[in-house]
């Protein structure tokens, strides 16, 4: 058998890079978006409901219970079925009603990666705070903070302080769950592979040279990732 590296080198490297700027475009935007919705998702799973009382009570357990189904629902489920979900389902659904409604495939793509992201945020912050020792709390509110002031400049910028690695790992599984959007016809790096491969049946080369791709773009991140953790490390350890 004859392996034609280069040939696949020539013809390949501009459809990947095609597809890594749509890989960069869903991962950043789903990662920032993912961010903020695990960050919301995350206060609403540590508000305490019994400390309230009136209307207010109830509106904290309600927001607690959609908190909790969200995180066990999504970490539930395989991210492809969420995929075909959201872009076969859900334009099933929005086709009835109008087909100017419609999700393109980037769209839903972003929506999958977005929401996946967010669950496992909403846990990563969540052991942030709770990782904070409870006795700055307690100093914060013995000087009159409020229990807002207290969360928003003593322990949320600990809590996110220490969850940065869990954070930069999340980034490397959400860039590497872009390729699962392939089954949707997004057009980022599996997809484009997967199609040239198929169309000129060379296979073996081709999916070595996108994992080479995909492993130079993830290799940055775990570097970071890795520093993050030595650097708090040994802020702590000081």
């Amino acid at each position: 058998m004859n392996f034609d590296f280069s040939r696949v080198f020539e013809q390949l490297t501009p459809l990947l890079w095609q597809g890594l700027w749509v890989t960069v475009w869903i991962s950043v935007v789903s990662i920032v978006l993912g961010m903020i919705v695990g960050l919301i998702s995350c206060f609403m799973v540590i508000s305490q409901p019994r400390r309230a009382r009136g209307p207010l009570r109830w509106l904290l357990y309600a927001f607690k219970g959609i908190a909790g189904a969200y995180v066990w629902i999504i970490r539930g489920t395989p991210m492809i079925v969420q995929a075909m979900f959201f872009f076969f389902g859900v334009n099933q659904v929005l086709r009835n009603i109008s087909p100017d409604l419609l999700l393109s495939p980037v769209a839903a793509g972003i929506i999958t990666v977005t929401l996946n992201a967010g669950a496992y945020f909403t846990e990563i912050f969540r052991a942030g705070i709770d990782a904070v020792d409870k006795g700055q709390s307690e100093a914060a509110r013995s000087l009159g903070l409020s229990q807002a002031k207290t969360m928003r400049k003593v322990i949320l910028p600990q809590a996110l302080r220490m969850s940065l690695p869990p954070t930069v790992n999340q980034w490397i599984i959400s860039v590497k769950d872009t390729s699962l959007l392939s089954v949707i016809g997004v057009a980022e790096l599996m997809q484009q592979t997967r199609i040239y491969a198929m169309g000129v049946f060379v296979f073996f080369e081709s999916f070595i040279y996108v994992a080479l791709w995909y492993l130079a773009i993830l290799s940055v991140l775990m570097i970071l990732s890795k520093r993050l953790e030595a650097r708090i490390s040994y802020d702590k350890k000081s």
